[in-house]
């Protein structure tokens, strides 16, 4: 597998700096629900505690990281304004974070990103530039994009002022259901799990973080074994904001602070959305129920634990669904 060894960067965020960020974004982001399920616990054998960012403003935690940053850019940037890339979430977040502030946004996006977050993207008025579904197209295009119009680049993940925005969620829950034993959070490219890590790091309960992925795209999974970045490679999976390898800003705290990722099969993935859409009442996409499978399936274990989970977003195209259930009442 191709693999990459960047130099160790320097971490300047932690617990301190993730409480500064949830005191800016007080007034900007929803301080989103925490759900509790018999049923779920009943299967894992722990207390586990669902912190909704499917309620989220743009429908995801990614807002709270765009914002965050945003919010810390200097005047002139926000006036000539800002590019990222993103298959949908981060694209729909700092579009919408744009739209609120003011400030230009340029989405560079994979021409298969998902029908409705495209859409919502464009909604908040965002400039969509397309692009192969590859990460070095990606770059090329948003390189090419910020040089012509002098743009100042968001990274979706691989940026400290959005994992610093991204860990308010964890954040937020230990300060709502108090100390935890185990938290767990979806990882693609790694804002959110870092984030989360560095959260809950100067924890005096010395609480556990692990992270989840599809085993169809487990780069995250094999990156902590080997200690160096493994690339995805572009993987065919049910949960689509999870195909994206590993950043180094967030390698370099997953290394140092994260204590196992876990992976799931597609069949567990969806078994995990539905059992979460059916019992919870809660519609979360495939992505986020990553975090919840291991615990149904108990590869994780949680027996006798308080367990945190991120829902890391709720969007999703639900038109082959209604599609569907159209036909059936025809």
């Amino acid at each position: 597998m191709a693999s990459l060894s960047p130099p160790t960067p320097v971490i300047p965020v932690g617990r301190n700096e993730i409480a500064e960020a949830s005191r800016r974004l007080a007034s900007w982001v929803h301080r989103t629900p925490v759900m509790t399920s018999r049923t779920l616990d009943r299967r894992c054998g722990g207390s586990v505690f669902l912190k909704c960012e499917n309620f989220q403003r743009a429908g995801a935690f990614k807002f709270r990281g765009a914002m965050n940053a945003l919010l810390q850019l200097e005047e002139p940037s926000r006036r000539t304004g800002v590019i990222t890339h993103s298959s949908g979430n981060h694209a729909q977040a700092l579009s919408l974070a744009g739209a609120l502030l003011g400030v230009p946004v340029t989405v560079v996006m994979p021409r298969l990103a998902p029908a409705v977050k495209r859409a919502a993207t464009a909604g908040y008025g965002a400039r969509i530039v397309d692009c192969e579904p590859t990460l070095e197209s990606r770059e090329a295009t948003v390189a090419a994009e910020a040089a012509r119009h002098g743009l100042t680049l968001i990274h979706p993940y691989d940026d400290w002022n959005v994992i610093a925005g991204q860990g308010t969620a964890a954040f937020e829950l230990i300060e709502e259901v108090g100390p935890l034993d185990l938290v767990v959070a979806p990882v693609g490219g790694g804002g959110l799990l870092s984030g989360t890590a560095l959260a809950v790091s100067g924890d005096a309960a010395g609480t556990r973080v692990v992270g989840a992925e599809p085993e169809n795209a487990d780069d995250a999974r094999r990156s902590l074994l080997s200690g160096e970045i493994q690339l995805a490679n572009d993987p065919r999976t049910v949960a689509d904001g999870l195909r994206t390898s590993l950043g180094r800003r967030p390698f370099a705290v997953i290394s140092r602070h994260v204590s196992q990722i876990v992976t799931a099969s597609e069949t567990e993935i969806l078994d995990a959305t539905r059992f979460v859409w059916e019992r919870l009442k809660l519609v979360i996409e495939p992505s986020s129920a990553v975090a919840v499978a291991p615990l149904l399936s108990r590869t994780l274990a949680a027996e006798g634990l308080r367990v945190g989970v991120i829902l890391s977003g709720g969007n999703l195209d639900l038109e082959a669904f209604f599609r569907e259930f159209a036909t059936r009442l025809a």
